[in-house]
Parts: C-alpha cells; structure tokens; sequence
C-alpha cells in the first residue's frame, strides 16, 4: 500500500508551560517500515481479525447477554414477584448491573498484572502470532462456555464471570493484535489501517446483531425460550463466528522476527525487566510515556460506554429487548463508518488532534443524555447514536498515536503497557459506575460518573504533545 504521504505523518507542536515535551526517540516500528508495499491482503486479513472478534464486545458484553444478565431473569423469585416499577424491583436490577461492573473491574487487574509481560515476552521470542492464536482460541471458549448460564439467579455469577475471563482474554489478545499494526502499515497509512481494523469490528458487530433480530423476529428458529435457551445459544454463534473469520490473519501475516538483543527471561524475572523497561522508555520515548498514562483514563471512559451503553438504554430509558438489538445495529453502523472515514483524517491532521475532538464531543454528548434522561426513548436514540459517531475514531486515533512513537522491536511490551496502563485505570468507569447507582439508588446516576472519567481523560489529553521524529 503506497500513498501521498500526508501532512501531519511529521508532527511538531510549539512547546507550552502545560505541555510536555518530546525528547529524541529511538527508531520506531513504522520507521523501519518506511517505503514499503504492504500486500492488501494482509492489511485485510489482519483487519478481519477486529470482525471476528467484536462479536464479543458487541454481542456478549454490550447488547445482548450483558443485558440478559442483568435482567429481571436473574433476580430472585421473590424481588422478580414484586413486579416492574416496585422499589425493591428496581433496586434489584441496579445491583444486577453493579455486580457485573465489579466483576469487569477485577477482571482489568488481571490485565494490569499480565498483558505487559506478556507482551515482552512475544517480543523476545518473535511468537506474536503464536500467543494471538492461543487467547482468540480462549475468547472462543468463554463465549461457548456461556451455553451453561441458565436464566436463574443462581447462575449470575456464573455469567459475570465469564464475561470478565472473556475481557481478560480479549485485551491480552489485542495487545498481540495491535503491536501486529506496525507490520501491516507505512508511517503513511498507520491511521487508516488501524481505523479500517476499528471499522471492521463495528461493522462485524452490525452483522451478527441483524442475526440475532432476525432470529428473535422468526421465533428464534424454533429454538425454546425457556431458562434463556435462545440468548444462551447466540453466544455459541458468536464462538463459531470467532473461529471462521480469525483464520485469514493466522495464514496470511507473517510471523514477528524476535526483537534483536532482547533476551528471553523466566516468567518472574520478566517484571524485574518491565520495570527497567519503563526507565529506558521514560529516558528514551517520553511521548510514548506520557500518552500511555493519559490514554488509560479516557480509554476506560471508552470502554464504560461501551460495557454500560446497552443497560442505559434497556433500565434507564425502558428500550424493549428488540430495541436494545436495533439501536445497536444503528450504533454500529454509525461508528463504523466514521472510523473508517475519520481513519484518512488521522493520516492528514494527526491522532492527537483526533483523540481531542472526539473526546470532547463525548463528554458533551454524555451530560446531554444525563441531564435529559427523563424526556424519553427519543434522547438515547439521538444522543447515544452521538455518542457512537465520536468513540470508534477515538479508539483507533490512540492506537495509531502509539503505533507512531513505539521504539523498532518493543510493539508486543508497549502495547502491553497500553493494555495494563489502562487497566491499571479500568477501574475508575465501573467503580463510579457503581459507586454512583449504589449510593443514589437509580441506574441514570451511573451515565455522570462515566461522563467524569471523560472528562479527566480529555484533560490529561491536553498535557501530551505528538513527537517530533527523526
């Protein structure tokens, strides 16, 4: 793939009393890529991993089994007894979706501990695509396990926990993925590669959710509703999705090389080495550090849209399940298309502008939706399909950022810092999520404490400069 190079594929802001300065880097990834032609159809093949995958985020955790879980199905028989609109009812369902957030948030320690070494290691051994392989093959196996969480309150914890293992096993997994970016782009296509990836994703999401309203308007096929049969299945079809969309990237892009000079270490061993890794990467990228530490807040903000989004809108503004499904699609549909197009404004204008745009139009976006949570469906149905137009640039403008400044060598432990800085932060959206619902006592209390985490992840966002390469 060779392009006009654009614009910004040099960025050099003027300096500021509030701004933190770039320092000479190291050559990075992309650098080395510099003047290549990269076959279209790894650039494809490894998009489409983003396709297989999303099923997971937007099916399970976002529009369908998410809410599932956290319906009145599994509260206990007598509070389900009371009856829609009762106190106890309500207050029920909003401990449903606390106990889910507290699942999740748990779930992001695990990746805070895990994905940095992880990625080093890949590194080290050049087997990227190898350790991909294994966690796409344990985020089949979380979905196909979810077969088992049977519509009784016996079973939630069962879900939640699923649901958690399967995120802890998505992100490990997109630490692989994303350091595979450099190896699949130019300096001059990094943006609308990593947006096609993001748009890919959304609009696999857009394909199995029309399924599953197709399904749900034939009567699920015949398919028994009772103990939740029919939602239990889908996540079975989400499994097999997986596996027959992930297997292009396995046998198109090539293996990683092992990064020269860096030796591998056992698994203990390997923190004594982060840590003098974070030092070097300090002394030697200070863009990369500095962007890791502010991407970890306005990227758990990302993701409480997403975990959250759907139990808005089915508990808070009352969509039926089949609306829960066709505002998703709607949602997908939007986000998509605006990655895919804001992918080429990355190339011209620079991530960092991207990032900024989009997260102030979501924290804006966000209060809206709070402040008028009592006017109706109509609100989440506008605003909400906002909020979607701003998330997926937003999402693929940071990993293009930090495509751009990772030192040659170091994607799989940089990206894994990317993953553990922002679980070292992934509990602040479910905490205030939580924390919100648990003391205030309605579910709506829970949208101002994602619209905070925004907010500071904006904030931090404007301490950060784009480097000035070599």
């Amino acid at each position: 793939m060779t392009e006009r190079p654009s614009d910004d594929d040099v960025v050099s802001r003027p300096a500021s009393s509030a701004t933190v300065e770039a320092v000479p880097m190291t050559e990075t990834g992309l650098e080395r890529q510099e003047g290549r032609r990269v076959p279209r159809v790894q650039v494809f093949s490894w998009a489409l991993w983003d396709w297989a995958t999303q099923p997971f985020n937007s099916v399970i955790t976002t529009f369908v089994f998410s809410v599932y879980l956290t319906s009145s199905l599994f509260l206990p028989a007598d509070v389900a007894a009371r009856g829609d609109g009762s106190a106890a009812h309500e207050r029920g369902l909003a401990d449903l979706s606390s106990g889910l957030g507290l699942a999740v948030g748990i779930g992001g320690l695990l990746i805070a501990l895990l994905a940095p070494v992880l990625g080093q290691r890949s590194d080290a051994t050049g087997r990227r695509k190898f350790w991909l392989a294994v966690t796409t093959g344990l985020i089949v196996l979380s979905m196909a396990l979810m077969f088992f969480v049977v519509a009784d309150a016996a079973y939630f914890w069962l879900g939640a926990c699923l649901i958690a293992a399967g995120t802890v096993v998505s992100e490990i997994a997109g630490v692989n993925y994303n350091a595979m970016l450099v190896q699949v782009s130019t300096p001059r296509t990094v943006g609308r590669v990593s947006g096609l990836g993001w748009g890919f994703g959304y609009l696999g999401g857009i394909v199995m959710l029309t399924i599953v309203v197709v399904a749900q308007l034939s009567g699920w096929f015949g398919i028994p509703q009772d103990g939740g049969l029919n939602i239990r299945v889908v996540a079975v079809a989400c499994a097999a999705w997986t596996v027959l969309f992930s297997l292009p990237i396995f046998l198109t892009v090539p293996e990683a090389p092992a990064a020269p000079r860096r030796t591998r270490v056992g698994f203990f061993r390997s923190y004594v080495e982060l840590v003098r890794d974070i030092v070097r990467l300090y002394r030697e990228a200070r863009p990369t550090f500095w962007f890791l530490l502010a991407s970890a807040v306005f990227r758990d903000g990302l993701a409480g849209v997403f975990t959250f989004g759907a139990l808005i809108a089915s508990v808070t503004f009352r969509f039926s399940f089949n609306e829960v499904i066709v505002f998703g699609i709607a949602a997908n549909v939007v986000a998509g298309v605006s990655t895919i197009l804001v992918g080429r404004l990355d190339d011209r204008f620079g991530a960092r502008t991207i990032i900024l745009v989009a997260l102030g139009g979501l924290v804006a976006t966000s209060v809206v939706v709070f402040v008028a949570h009592d006017a109706g469906a109509v609100v989440f149905w506008v605003f909400g399909l906002i909020l979607c137009l701003f998330v997926g640039p937003a999402q693929a403008a940071a990993r293009s950022f930090l495509a751009r400044v990772t030192p040659a060598g170091r994607e799989g432990e940089i990206f894994g810092l990317y993953a553990t800085t922002g679980r070292a932060a992934s509990f602040l959206s479910p905490l205030l999520w939580s924390v919100f619902i648990s003391l205030l006592g309605a579910q709506f209390w829970g949208i101002l404490g994602i619209a905070i985490v925004l907010a500071a992840g904006f904030v931090l966002m404007l301490f950060v400069r784009a480097p000035t390469h070599p």
